[in-house]
């Protein structure tokens, strides 16, 4: 194994552009120990070998010439297969898209191609991005590395685990309700979701559009922070783009100081259901931030405790008519009906059934019938007032507090199969992150250590007001250095080469 597939992404940015490692050379190592590793983990669906080192190729040419490069120039990246690309096949993790290729690129892809950022592949997913535990992929369920009998999160568990099995020093994911701070809780890696529109969802396959939001996946704060500057900023392809500019988040990460700074503990978001060891992890977080300077106070959000019902109204109801244009007539699967006439509705019926998993039925039969006739106003439209109430708590909240912090996830990584029979017990693994999608603020998940209990990963979450995302970077990035301290580096050091036994 190279040691460079250690390194941060700033750390490999500045060994590029000092001219003491290539871009190839960053790139092979890391295609190498996809080629190692990815058969135990199954985080990608896709490598994209020849384009990703083509790519590194040019960065080298263009910097031995003396351009000027992007700082994230030459280093390698994952990318989530719910994002789509030219030149390779993205499945949303399901069978009715195998083998489709975009005509197109999204928004976030041009730009880490105008950066110059060799793309390695992409990653595995819960079918359209519904799942908690990347168990629901349709190309078989991704593991996690501290342990390879354990799920990695969802439905971004590819992103994560990727990053934490040192595949990728950086990915891209997508966050409707967790789905990129859950598994970087349950991986030991750093999972943000920016603020709503704050990066283009413009080529980002829609499961809930009012909910879902692209963001960075990396092994430490600032490579999130340089990461998020690179997709970051407004987007005239996306209606819902904020017209904000990305602003300043490296320096945010890098300014190192929270003095001062009220840091407010959601009542809601702890105590009981949450894990013994989740628990004394993140008391052990609030004494660090206490102990740098920061007012810990606690503040109460009596409508978060609704979140998760009235998310799973929103989420399937946008989902049922998002899902609506796979209708094998148009594009991806086609299966004809065996025997009886050929007609659109029996064409339709017969691909869903064949290209559709039981998760995806399962949540377009509950939005369908949350937004039908007799049954939308006491549904999804009961469920959009709990929304309101809920950007009423968070006002109420920021109104006594800078950032929000509470544990990312109520548990660690749970056993294959654990829980899916359950679908309920699934779901609850969003408790803690739904919240900021139903409101549009942004999250960040960072490594707060290991549970007593099993040795696995805790996640510890921050939340900031809308528009302001360096607060997290800020915030993050004191406490993890806090963190490393204590533990005498990143946490993912602590971590076996792959986890666990198959």
């Amino acid at each position: 194994m190279s040691e460079l597939i250690k390194n941060s992404a700033a750390v490999l940015a500045a060994k590029l552009a000092a001219g003491e490692v290539s871009a190839v050379e960053v790139t092979q190592a890391h295609l190498d120990r996809i080629a190692d590793v990815d058969g135990d983990v199954n985080a990608f669906l896709h490598v994209n070998t020849e384009e990703a080192l083509a790519v590194a190729a040019g960065v080298d040419k263009s910097r031995a010439a003396g351009e000027q490069l992007h700082a994230l120039a030459g280093v390698p990246i994952a990318v989530k297969d719910l994002i789509v690309t030219v030149g390779q096949p993205t499945t949303a993790g399901s069978k009715i898209l195998e083998g489709w290729h975009s005509p197109y690129d999204a928004t976030v892809v041009k730009k880490l191609r105008a950066a110059r950022m060799p793309i390695l592949g992409k990653t595995n997913l819960d079918e359209f991005a519904m799942g908690s535990s990347t168990e629901h992929s349709a190309f078989g369920p991704t593991r996690n590395p501290w342990d390879l009998d354990r799920i990695p999160g969802g439905s971004g568990g590819g992103s994560a685990a990727a990053v934490a099995a040192f595949e990728a020093p950086l990915a891209l994911g997508t966050d409707t309700g967790g789905s990129i701070r859950q598994p970087g809780a349950v991986t030991g890696t750093v999972g943000v979701k920016p603020t709503y529109g704050g990066v283009s969802r413009y080529g980002a396959i829609a499961m809930a559009s009012s909910l879902d939001q692209i963001g960075p996946v990396s092994r430490s704060v600032l490579d999130s922070a340089l990461l998020h500057e690179v997709i970051g900023g407004h987007d005239p392809f996306d209606s819902t783009s904020l017209p904000d500019p990305v602003g300043s988040l490296v320096e945010a990460a890098k300014r190192g100081d929270v003095k001062g700074l009220r840091i407010g503990v959601v009542k809601e978001l702890g105590g009981e259901g949450y894990q013994p060891g989740v628990q004394a992890r993140f008391a052990e977080a609030l004494e660090l931030l206490r102990g740098a300077g920061a007012e810990i106070v606690e503040v109460s959000c009596p409508n978060f405790e609704h979140a998760l019902g009235a998310y799973y109204l929103i989420m399937p109801s946008e989902a049922s008519s998002n899902l609506a244009k796979f209708d094998g007539v148009r594009y991806g699967l086609r299966v004809l009906p065996e025997d009886g006439p050929m007609t659109i509705e029996r064409v339709m019926g017969a691909t869903r059934a064949a290209g559709f998993g039981d998760e995806v039925k399962r949540r377009i039969i509950l939005g369908t019938y949350a937004l039908s006739a007799g049954y939308y106003d006491a549904y999804y439209g009961s469920a959009q007032k709990v929304r309101t109430l809920i950007q009423r708590d968070f006002d109420a909240a920021f109104a006594q507090a800078d950032v929000l912090i509470s544990p990312t996830a109520p548990t660690t990584a749970f056993k294959l199969g654990e829980k899916l029979d359950d679908p309920l017990a699934m779901y609850l693994n969003d408790v803690a992150t739904i919240p900021a999608n139903m409101a549009g603020v942004p999250g960040l998940s960072l490594p707060g250590g290991l549970a007593e209990e099993d040795g696995l990963p805790v996640g510890v979450q921050l939340l900031a007001p809308a528009r302001e995302d360096a607060r997290l970077y800020r915030v993050g990035a004191v406490l993890e250095s806090l963190l490393e301290e204590k533990w005498g580096g990143p946490l993912l050091a602590q971590a076996p080469v792959l986890g666990g036994s198959r």
